[in-house]
C-alpha cells in the first residue's frame, strides 16, 4: 500500500522493500552456506589434489581451506607478503573479516609445499593478493568464484551432494573430529564461534555414526 502524500510515501516504501529484499538475500545466502557438505571421503580429497596439480593457485586454495579451518573470505584477503617467508610451524596472525577477532593459522608441511609451488609460478610483489583473480591487475578471487570452483572440483571426482566455498572449512572441521578425534569444544574455540549451536552445524555427523553407538554395550 502506498500513499504519495501521506506518512507512508512511495519513497519510504521503496526503501523498506529494498531493506526487506536485502535481508532475504542475506538470509538465503547464509542458509545455503550452512547446508553445504564437507568432503568426508579421504580418497576424494586426494583425487581433487591430483586434478589440481597443474593449477598451483587453486591447489593451494584447496589445501589451505581444508588445513587451516579459516573462512574462505579470510584466505582470500591474504597477501603474498603475509606468508612468503613463513616456515613450517610458524604462526600467521590475521584478523577475521566477519567478526573482527584476531585469529591464527599454523603453516603445516602440506600448505608450505603448495605455497612454494604457487609462488614459484609467477612474479608477484608483497602487496599482491595470494589468490589473485585473473581479472584486473590485483584483485582477489571472490567467495562466489570459489563456490563455483569447489562445485567443479567435487563434480570432477563424482561426488554427489551440495558443495560450495564453505565446504573447505567444514571439511577441516569434519576430519579434525572424525579422523583426529578433536573434541567439539576445541573446534568451537578454533572456529571462533560465539555459540555451541553454530559449531554443531559444522561437525558433519553422519547417520551411520549415530547408529554405530547403538551397538555399544554398557
Amino acid at each position: 500500500m502506498s500513499y504519495r502524500n501521506g506518512p507512508w510515501s512511495s519513497r519510504k516504501q521503496g526503501r523498506f522493500e529494498c531493506s526487506i529484499s536485502a535481508w532475504l538475500e542475506e538470509k538465503q545466502a547464509l542458509e545455503a552456506k550452512m547446508k553445504v557438505e564437507p568432503i568426508i571421503d579421504v580418497k576424494s580429497i586426494k583425487s581433487i589434489k591430483k586434478i589440481l596439480s597443474d593449477n598451483p593457485r587453486d591447489k593451494l586454495l584447496f589445501i589451505m581451506g581444508i588445513n587451516s579451518g579459516l573462512r574462505v573470505q579470510d584466505l582470500l584477503a591474504l597477501k603474498v607478503g603475509d606468508v612468503k617467508d613463513v616456515k613450517v610451524g610458524d604462526r600467521v596472525i590475521l584478523r577475521e573479516k566477519k567478526t573482527g577477532k584476531e585469529n591464527v593459522f599454523i603453516m603445516n608441511k602440506e600448505i608450505k609445499l603448495a605455497l612454494d609451488d604457487h609462488l614459484s609460478q609467477f612474479e608477484s610483489g608483497d602487496d599482491h593478493f595470494l589468490f589473485k583473480s585473473r581479472k584486473g591487475r590485483n584483485y582477489p578471487l571472490t567467495t562466489f568464484a570459489v563456490t563455483k570452483y569447489v562445485k567443479r572440483w567435487t563434480e570432477a571426482v563424482n561426488l554427489k551432494g551440495n558443495y560450495g566455498a564453505h565446504t573447505l572449512r567444514k571439511t577441516w572441521c569434519y576430519h579434525q573430529r572424525k579422523t583426529f578425534g578433536v573434541s567439539w569444544e576445541v573446534l568451537a574455540k578454533r572456529l571462533n564461534h560465539s555459540s555451541p549451536s553454530i559449531t554443531r552445524r559444522y561437525l558433519g555427523i553422519q547417520e551411520e555414526e549415530v547408529e554405530e553407538i547403538l551397538l555399544n554395550v554398557i
